[in-house]
């Protein structure tokens, strides 16, 4: 391994420490459909459950066998039918639904017990544990549409899925469900994975997808999806994937019923489930009940935070050096973004009454998240904070931002313009440009 191969791998391996710590003991519900079993994908997933299992994440397992179905039912020159993207099972789709979960289920349970030596799988020691968890119902006549043995989840046996979690296994939950007079019925792997989690009030959900998650009407992923903002875009976007249109309704389910974090990553990336949950940015759309970004003021347990986010500024030469000791002291001049317990922003505001100006300083924005707009967030909080103060002018010393600031109603102004205190405190070798905003 080259030096840099080697310090690329220890960066990551740091950078990953603290969700490995966040996922211990945590239940996170994984839902696949069969293809990622027909198309031999299923291996390499099976190492990167091997890899959850072992920092202690408890899993299940959802899988679908859509494609598997539909091979059987083209072999026996069957037609089946569709509504909405739901198959109408029939007597004859049924045999085939049966027959296609005891085979994927089979190939599941042998990539899981897998453990070659100089393999991923090496040394693992992987428990499955599958039943009848899931209590179904018929999903009856919808719009003058029999649908037959095609059914939906009615209760999900969570006691008994903790049980099997407590005993280290990996749950398996097939896309069949049993009624209470015997009747087995077909259920889509979607609809079982999202009622699985809200039962178990799962830590995470993880849907595997065709395509690389939500997109824009534009182009682009959207990383974060409040639930507010997935039900608009699914009654108003009609360039929704067809894959997303399954799975995202189950995912604002998931989440209206409790689930705090829903994922819909792409299952042709491979390793995306790893990228996904030990990586910042992640590689797929986080779907969440409220937006993850927090802007507040800042205490005395967010020093560790600031300081993290502005010391490359400060190393740079952009910002001026603070230590922690004054920082402790001047903390409750900041506000900060707080992106699900991650600083990400922040600004501080210094007032100077007698001049009824203040200074607006310390304006930094992680890099991975400048493109969310926070940094004109804190500049309108501190706008107004410096208003609600009786503040006239608001100025900011700067060496690399004057455009941006300028973009956003600042002049360019001479150090005279400064209060006197300020004009005193000037560092001329720094030779910061000074602007001001009227308020």
């Amino acid at each position: 391994m080259s030096p840099a191969s080697s310090q690329a791998f220890v960066e990551w391996f740091r950078a990953a420490t603290p969700y490995i710590h966040a996922f211990r003991g945590k239940t996170f519900v994984i839902a696949c459909g069969g293809e990622v079993v027909a198309d031999g994908r299923f291996v390499a997933l099976s190492h990167d459950l091997n890899l959850l299992a072992a920092l202690g994440a408890r899993i299940v397992l959802a899988f679908g066998t859509r494609s598997q179905i539909d091979g059987l039912l083209k072999e026996r020159k069957h037609k089946t039918q569709y509504r909405d993207g739901v198959r109408i099972t029939d007597a004859a789709a049924l045999k085939c639904v049966r027959e296609a979960v005891g085979t994927v289920r089979s190939e599941i349970e042998a990539s899981l017990s897998t453990g070659l030596p100089n393999s991923p799988m090496a040394g693992a020691d992987i428990r499955v544990a599958s039943g009848n968890f899931v209590t179904a119902k018929p999903m009856g006549i919808l719009d003058g549409t029999d649908m037959l043995y095609t059914g939906e989840v009615r209760k999900v046996d969570a006691v008994g899925i903790r049980a099997a979690l407590d005993g280290g296994s990996i749950v398996l939950l097939p896309p069949l469900g049993y009624s209470a007079t015997g009747e087995t019925f077909n259920l889509t792997v979607e609809n079982v994975a999202a009622r699985a989690a809200i039962a178990l009030k799962a830590d995470k959900l993880l849907f595997l997808v065709d395509t690389v998650g939500v997109e824009r009407a534009r182009g682009g992923l959207i990383r974060e999806l409040p639930v507010d903002e997935g039900e608009r875009l699914l009654r108003r976007s009609r360039k929704v994937a067809e894959d997303i249109h399954l799975f995202l309704p189950h995912a604002l389910e998931a989440c209206r019923g409790g689930v705090r974090r829903v994922h819909l990553i792409n299952r042709h990336l491979d390793g995306a489930l790893l990228l996904e949950l030990f990586t910042r940015e992640g590689v797929g759309t986080m779907v969440v009940r409220h937006s993850l970004d927090h802007l507040r003021d800042a205490t005395i347990d967010d020093v560790g935070g600031v300081l993290a986010l502005i010391s490359p500024l400060e190393d740079e030469g952009t910002l001026v050096k603070r230590g922690r000791e004054l920082l402790e002291i001047e903390i409750d001049r900041f506000s900060v973004v707080d992106h699900d317990g991650m600083i990400v922003g922040c600004a501080a505001l210094y007032p100077y009454p007698d001049a009824k100006a203040a200074e607006l300083a310390c304006l930094a924005v992680h890099p991975d998240y400048r493109d969310a707009g926070h940094g004109a967030d804190l500049l309108n909080v501190i706008e107004g904070k410096a208003h609600a103060r009786g503040i006239e002018r608001l100025f900011v010393l700067t060496t690399r931002a004057a455009h941006w600031f300028i973009e956003r109603g600042f002049s360019e102004a001479n150090i005279d313009a400064l209060p006197a205190d300020k004009r005193a405190l000037y560092n001329w070798q720094r030779r910061s440009k000074v602007l001001i905003k009227a308020l």
